[in-house]
């Protein structure tokens, strides 16, 4: 039994990325292979007495940069063209960004989070990607970094503002959302655990998921196991409790 120390230094927090009707299958514009198959797992973490569980959901104008439709041909092909941002806040600094389908527009059905998601659990939902103008992979920051209205939330803030020490990430995609989500909550000074059944990738090979595990052990980001220790120390504070 932890003692009462040991509970006090030991503050969880749950992320729950982009569980989107437009990342899911079968109708998801851009649908990630086996997306809707963890919720089960997400709603058995969100059970969990995890001190804060927080959503994060894409929602874009309809004119976002990332979008095929922003673009004229042969420059707007998605998965292959890239666009290029300017930073809001800088204007001499430009980044390019993939060029995807439409996808998680503000107010459609696909922006909606999977009705088979517990979202009565989760404490907050991020509103990300608000800004036409740039992308915004990361539950924190946009592309560039800032921390600005293309959040409706700060999420650091958020779990600083309750002394969260560890910050658990899920959803999806692990090679996209999730993997920017867990380095920047590392970069903000969280102990930070990826879920690995509790994500899905793009691209679940060396190229995708590997390339962002590689990442994460860099950044010393932990990827864990649902039935592992980590996990079994948040469901462990229900008992100590």
């Amino acid at each position: 039994m932890a003692t009462s120390d040991e509970k006090s230094a030991f503050k969880p927090a749950l992320l729950v990325v982009d569980m989107q009707e437009d990342f899911c299958p079968p109708n998801g514009s851009l649908a990630v292979r086996g997306g809707r198959d963890i919720a089960p797992l997400i709603n058995d973490l969100l059970s969990a007495p995890f001190t804060l569980k927080i959503g994060t959901k894409d929602f874009h104008p309809e004119d976002h940069v990332s979008f095929n439709t922003s673009h004229s041909p042969p420059n707007n092909k998605s998965f292959e063209s890239l666009a290029t941002m300017t930073n809001p806040c800088n204007s001499n600094e430009t980044k390019q960004t993939p060029i995807w389908p439409v996808h998680c527009v503000a107010g459609t059905p696909g922006a909606e989070i999977i009705s088979e998601i517990e979202v009565s659990k989760l404490d907050f939902i991020v509103q990300k990607g608000r800004d036409k103008r740039v992308e915004m992979f990361s539950g924190f920051a946009d592309a560039f970094g800032n921390k600005s209205d293309g959040a409706s939330l700060d999420l650091a803030a958020m779990l600083k503002e309750s002394a969260i020490t560890h910050v658990y990430v899920a959803g999806l995609t692990g090679d996209c959302c999730v993997r920017c989500t867990a380095l920047d909550a590392k970069q903000e000074g969280f102990e930070v655990c990826v879920i690995e059944e509790a994500t899905r990738s793009v691209d679940p090979g060396e190229q995708g998921w590997g390339s962002a595990v590689k990442e994460f052990h860099e950044a010393g980001i932990e990827v864990v196991s649902i039935a592992g220790s980590q996990v079994k120390r948040v469901k462990g504070l229900m008992r100590d409790s």
